[in-house]
């Protein structure tokens, strides 16, 4: 199951974010500068799976933009990792060349399930 869905770019800040599960503000604050400085401080020959506390990271760069989901222990990471894919290929169709401000501007047109 899908915890959390991210959009980062390289200064860490986050431009999209949505939860699943309910999680406090202030938790997620620290949630997220935690799981943004576990994804970009790896190299990109390591691995874009990371175990944190219970559960998974997936995640994938795309240019400046760092996209991360966090899953419980039973997802399959291989999914995840082709969803995350899947959703930049709909947003690249969508903008025509998605960039880092399509995404900033316009996430209220953007209805994650």
């Amino acid at each position: 199951m899908i915890k959390f869905f991210l959009m980062v770019n390289k200064q860490g800040q986050t431009r999209l974010s949505r939860y699943y599960e309910h999680v406090d503000i202030n938790k997620r604050t620290m949630l997220e500068a935690e799981v943004i400085k576990n994804c970009l401080s790896r190299s990109k020959d390591q691995c874009s799976f990371i175990e944190y506390k219970d559960f998974k990271l997936v995640y994938r760069q795309y240019a400046a933009l760092f996209v991360v989901v966090g899953i419980n222990e039973t997802e399959n990471e291989m999914a995840v990792y082709e969803l995350i894919h899947n959703f930049v290929e709909v947003l690249d169709k969508y903008f025509s060349r998605v960039s880092e401000l399509d995404v900033s501007f316009s996430v209220s047109e953007i209805h994650l399930p």
